[in-house]
């Protein structure tokens, strides 16, 4: 599978919202949203309403994040905003993940699930069939930034084994610390989906354009594959 990459617009320069997607078009596969509530983490992000407003730019799908307490509040406005794909945490949705899940499906997206760090896979593993995109964190949520969790290596070399035994169909996508010195470990470890944020490509070069062909050769040299 060819590795894609999806741009975390949390890290993008929001004062030049049009200029910044109308370059990154034409380089990323899709874009990360996160939607943080302020209580399930403390931060507050992004919004159904910025979806909307870049999605009248964007030609790439949007994937969303909810980093939120009750994610069933959001997933109607995510849809109708745009999002393509909608990814509640596990750890938020365990008295109802089963409606959870319907509910994307019913709003006409496609279904993801986030696990944080210190959460197994077996606290999913019962609904792992039903998942589109599998999101494993690599550092743990609320803030762009912070140092690679090395133990999650494991978690996605498992995630990949039990995707292969059971013949389920879910990408793995990692979200944390995607950059030049983890590239290498991810890719050989099993992941799909690469979320580029501040130190994966905003801080690579002030012009983006510059910044992705710096990513790509970074990817390259850390993998030995050609993009």
């Amino acid at each position: 599978m060819k590795p894609e990459f999806s741009v975390s617009l949390m890290c993008m320069d929001l004062l030049d919202i049009r200029h910044q997607i109308e370059i990154l078009d034409q380089f990323t596969d899709g874009y990360h949203i996160d939607i943080m509530d302020g209580h399930y983490c403390k931060n507050i992000t992004l919004s159904p309403d910025f979806i909307r407003v870049c999605g009248q730019v964007a030609k790439k799908p949007m994937d969303v994040h909810l980093m939120t307490t009750d994610p069933n509040d959001w997933i109607d406005l995510c849809a109708e905003a745009g999002a393509a794909l909608i990814s509640p945490h596990a750890e938020t949705i365990n008295t109802d993940c089963f409606r959870t899940l319907n509910h994307i499906c019913d709003v006409g997206c496609k279904v993801g699930i986030t696990l944080n760090p210190a959460t197994p896979l077996q606290y999913c593993k019962h609904y792992l069939d039903r998942v589109d995109v599998l999101t494993l964190m690599t550092v743990d949520v609320g803030f762009a930034g912070q140092p690679f969790i090395t133990e999650m290596v494991g978690k996605i070399e498992e995630a990949k084994r039990l995707r292969e035994e059971n013949g389920w169909h879910y990408k793995i996508m990692v979200d944390g610390s995607c950059n030049r010195k983890t590239f290498g470990r991810l890719y050989r470890a099993g992941t799909d989906v690469f979320i580029l944020g501040s130190s994966g490509l905003f801080s690579l070069d002030d012009n983006l354009q510059t910044a992705f062909s710096k990513m790509k050769a970074q990817f390259e040299e850390e993998t030995g594959v050609r993009l």
